[in-house]
Formats: C-alpha cells, structure tokens, sequence
C-alpha cells in the first residue's frame, strides 16, 4: 500500500514550463506535454485508488476523476 493512498494526484502547469504530477505537496513526475502527464497522473491515481484532479493552465481545476475511495458514490 502506498503513502499516499488517500492523497488526490493533482496535473498542474509548471512555472518553468511543461506540467507536474503532484501528490501530498512533493512531485511524482514532470512531462513537457500535458497529454502525457494527465495519462501518468492517471495511472498514479488508479495504483493509489484515490481521486485525480487536472488543472488548467491558470491553476483551476478543470477536471476530477475518483478512481476509488469516493466519500459520496454514485447512488441506484
């Protein structure tokens, strides 16, 4: 079981350029193409059965996806 299990994978611009993969405030992986840091960013959520959250390029969150551990599932 992973530490971070219970911790969102947030894809977030870089300052520098490219995109970021960040889990419990540390990087996990950095990407020059956002396509491919929301494919890893994904992978890393569903390993951890937690959420993923992709940001804009202005830092809002664009998009979450729960892959596990959902606090208010889907009812019917």
């Amino acid at each position: 079981m992973s530490a971070n299990k219970e911790r969102p994978v947030h894809t977030v611009p870089n300052k520098n350029g490219g995109w970021d993969n960040k889990q419990g405030g540390e990087t996990i992986s950095h990407h020059s193409i956002k396509d491919e840091a929301v494919e890893r960013g994904r992978q890393e959520a569903i390993k951890d059965h937690t959420e993923h959250r992709i940001h804009n390029k202005n830092g809002q969150i664009k998009q979450a996806n729960s892959y596990g551990n959902d606090p208010h599932p889907p009812k019917g």
